[in-house]
C-alpha cells in the first residue's frame, strides 16, 4: 500500500467483466497503490485482488450505504490519500452507484481519474452487429410486467439501438416483452462476454423470444449475465412510435381514466385491473384509487 502523498484522488477503476486477463497493466497499479479501496462486494473483489496479488484496505460501498461513505472517503482523499473504487466488473459509475461519489467529489473540487477498463455496453453493441451510429444505454429494466412494457414503449422513439442489462432468469420474459411491444425489430441476447462460452444470439425480436424460451425449456436456465441489444427503428417504426406516444400524452390521466370507467357502471375489479395494464402498475396500487375515488364520488 501506498504512504500518503498529498495530493489526495479518486481514482475510478474499470475492472474485468469476465476474462481477468483484461485487466491493464495500469489498472493492476492503480490498484495496488490506492491507500482504500471501495466496492460493491468485498468478496467479488477480494477474489480479483488475490489473482493479481495485490493487498490494499476494502471498504464496502454498495448503493445501500454508499451515501453514508461519501463524507468520510472526502475527508480521506482531502487529506492526500488515494481512494480507488471499482463495482464487481466493469466500468464504475455505469449503472451502479460509483457516479454518486464522483459528483461529491468534482463538487468538492478534489481529483478524479478514471483508468480505463471493459465495459459491457460497448462490448456488447460491437460483439451485436447491430447499426450503433446512435445507441442508448437503458440498463436494467423495470420488472413487473405492465411497467416494462411501459418503458419499451417510450423507448419506442428513440432513433438508435437500445442496450439493455438482464439476470438470465428473467431474459425470456424480458425478450417476449420486447417482441410484443417492438415487434419486426432484430435483437441480439449477448451473454457470458469475453468468457469461454460468450455467445451471440441474434434474429427478429419475436422469433428470438421463442428460440431462447424453446432453449431454456430443452436444456434450462441460461447462464451468466445477459446483454440485450435492440436495432434502432425504420423510419416506419419511428413515425409509428412517435404517433403512439403522442396519442399517449393526450390520454386521459388515470384518476379521470378511473372516474370514467366508474360513471360507466365497469366493476371496482374489472376496471383495477384494465388500468394497470394500461398505463404499467400494480392492479392493488390501481385498485386502491379506484376504492378513493369512488368513495370521494
Amino acid at each position: 500500500m501506498a504512504a500518503v502523498s498529498g495530493v489526495g484522488i479518486l481514482s475510478m477503476v474499470g475492472t474485468p467483466i469476465g476474462n481477468l486477463a483484461d485487466a491493464s497493466p495500469r489498472v493492476v497499479e492503480t490498484l495496488s497503490s490506492a491507500n482504500l479501496l471501495l466496492c460493491e462486494d468485498t468478496r467479488v473483489t477480494s477474489r480479483l485482488l488475490a489473482h493479481f496479488g495485490v493487498h490494499v484496505p476494502l471498504m464496502r460501498a454498495d448503493e445501500n450505504v454508499l451515501s453514508e461513505r461519501i463524507p468520510v472517503v472526502l475527508r480521506r482523499i482531502e487529506a492526500g490519500e488515494r481512494v480507488a473504487f471499482v463495482s464487481d466488473a466493469g466500468m464504475p459509475g455505469v449503472s451502479d452507484p460509483g457516479q454518486r461519489l464522483v459528483d461529491a467529489a468534482l463538487d468538492a473540487g478534489l481529483r478524479v481519474e478514471v483508468i480505463p477498463g471493459p465495459s459491457a455496453v460497448t462490448c456488447a453493441l460491437v460483439a451485436s452487429g447491430l447499426p450503433m451510429d446512435h445507441f442508448f444505454f437503458e440498463g436494467f429494466l423495470p420488472r413487473r410486467a405492465g411497467a416494462q412494457q411501459t418503458r419499451l414503449a417510450q423507448l419506442a422513439a428513440v432513433p438508435g439501438a437500445l442496450v439493455v442489462y438482464e439476470s438470465p432468469h428473467r431474459v425470456v420474459a424480458t425478450l417476449s416483452s420486447i417482441a410484443e411491444v417492438l415487434p419486426g425489430r432484430q435483437v441480439a441476447l449477448l451473454r457470458e462476454l469475453t468468457k469461454l462460452h460468450e455467445e451471440c444470439l441474434r434474429g427478429e425480436a419475436g422469433q428470438l423470444a421463442q428460440r431462447v424460451a424453446q432453449r431454456v425449456a430443452d436444456d434450462g436456465e441460461l447462464r451468466g449475465e445477459c446483454v440485450i441489444v435492440i436495432a434502432g427503428p425504420t423510419e416506419a417504426q419511428l413515425l409509428e412510435a412517435r404517433q403512439q406516444a403522442e396519442a399517449a400524452d393526450n390520454a386521459p390521466s388515470l384518476d379521470d381514466a378511473i372516474r370514467e370507467g366508474l360513471a360507466s357502471g365497469e366493476s371496482k375489479t374489472r376496471l383495477a385491473k384494465r388500468l394497470a395494464k394500461a398505463y404499467g402498475l400494480a392492479r392493488g396500487e390501481v385498485y386502491d384509487l379506484v376504492v378513493r375515488l369512488d368513495d370521494e364520488a
